[in-house]
């Protein structure tokens, strides 16, 4: 290998998505100069498709289902939250085993504990880089809502809420005459709904990481079109292959979501990375209909989002290979209900949207050095909140490369614990 004298940068980001570009910004305003380096335009892919929360109340980890019921509904696919491709399930089972390990009650409160300093600063963070971008504006901060057809399904519903009172998160209980004030055009026999206040919202997810993808080019930082899968150590740093010649940089970061095991997989890595797949559809709203908040119909499976393209429809998990083909079954299943709940004119898509969401049984992401590469550093796995915690792994990534001390404790994000 041929030492790196003088690399062309500091550090390398493979990947443009909300993790990526924040990790970039927050490098470059701690002085590295920094390639961000992907094989399309920033945000355009898992951070592109989302509900658009920057969720500060989910504090508790969406952990495996513990209730008979529930678990029947899953495994035979009769449920619109979760939906097995059966080829698939064998190569799952050992993920789901370890899921399921990790979702006792005392784990996932240790996760959650752990998850805890990063979905604090999750709004805050956010409002930061959106202050410095000058797009305060794209956040809004009423909350969503979590609609529920049924007093039992309601009433549980509060309990869970209150249990979250030793996080001082907030909340309203709302009946349906409540709901109905808040959300004028909804209709349907809700029970109630809870309104959660803390989160933030934006009506353009993939539009925000472009628009934090705009402020690290304003401040000198480049972005180039490559494949991640080029990424080569050599003799003190790392190099990439792109269309104008080869980069070297003394560090390098995988930030690639889904696609991260490109990377860590030929460097000898052996991580328990599933992806659960996800579809969206916009739909325009009929008439002169608002909608004032992301609204879930918790019992059919599906969030209504007011977003710029339209009402955005997205649907639960689908357990499938990453590049097998979108079977889009969920958001066929639950448009008639949103329907119903909604006036919704006609689609705005030829199809629907599909994503991949990188997940970890233990529900933690990754982000730290790599145990056995120098200069190398990992970001990835998210699960169900990267857009909310891109700038928060952002900032500890950057902390922890540039020699500060970090805000919260990496130690439960490393790479390590997987051996």
């Amino acid at each position: 290998m041929t030492p790196i004298d003088r690399p062309d940068k500091d550090v390398l980001v493979l990947g443009a998505g909300i993790i990526g570009v924040c990790v970039a910004l927050h490098l470059q305003k701690r002085g590295k100069s920094v390639l961000l380096v992907d094989r399309r335009a920033p945000g355009e892919e898992t951070s592109y498709g989302n509900a658009g929360l920057i969720e500060r109340a989910s504090v508790i980890p969406y952990g495996f289902p513990r209730e008979i019921p529930t678990l029947l509904k899953y495994a035979t696919n009769r449920s619109a939250d979760v939906r097995f491709r059966w080829t698939f399930l064998p190569k799952l089972l050992p993920w789901i085993a370890r899921f399921w390990f990790e979702s006792s009650s005392r784990r996932l409160r240790r996760a959650a504990m752990d998850m805890l300093p990063l979905i604090e600063r999750s709004v805050t963070e956010h409002t930061d880089l959106m202050a410095e971008a000058g797009i305060l504006h794209r956040a809004r901060r009423t909350g969503w809502m979590e609609a529920y057809r049924t007093e039992k399904a309601f009433s549980a519903a509060k309990v869970a809420a209150r249990a979250l009172d030793e996080f001082g998160i907030r909340y309203d209980f709302l009946g349906p005459k409540d709901l109905q004030a808040r959300e004028p055009h909804l209709a349907g026999s809700f029970a109630g709904a809870v309104h959660w206040l803390d989160p933030a919202t934006v009506a353009d997810p993939g539009g925000l990481v472009k628009d934090y993808a705009d402020l690290f080019v304003r401040k000198g930082g480049e972005i180039v079109e490559a494949d991640a899968s080029t990424l080569a150590e050599e003799e003190g740093g790392w190099s990439i292959r792109t269309n104008g010649g080869t980069v070297r940089a003394r560090e390098a970061v995988v930030a690639l979501g889904p696609w991260s095991d490109a990377v860590y997989r030929r460097l000898g890595y052996r991580v328990p990375l599933a992806v659960k797949r996800g579809y969206h559809v916009h739909i325009e709203p009929a008439g002169d209909a608002v909608l004032n908040h992301p609204v879930v119909d918790v019992e059919r499976g599906y969030l209504l989002a007011p977003m710029t393209k339209g009402i955005r429809l997205t649907t639960g998990i689908e357990f499938a290979e990453r590049d097998e083909a979108p079977t889009p079954v969920q958001v066929d299943q639950t448009e008639p209900h949103a329907r119903a709940i909604f006036p919704l004119g006609r689609r705005v898509e030829p199809a629907p949207w599909m994503g991949a969401r990188p997940c970890l049984p233990d529900m933690r992401p990754i982000i730290g050095p790599a145990p056995r590469h120098k200069g190398l550093w990992f970001a990835f796995g998210h699960n169900h909140h990267g857009l909310t915690l891109g700038p928060a792994t952002g900032r500890l990534l950057a902390e922890m490369m540039t020699g500060e001390k970090p805000f919260a404790d990496p130690a439960p994000y490393a790479m390590s614990r997987f051996g």
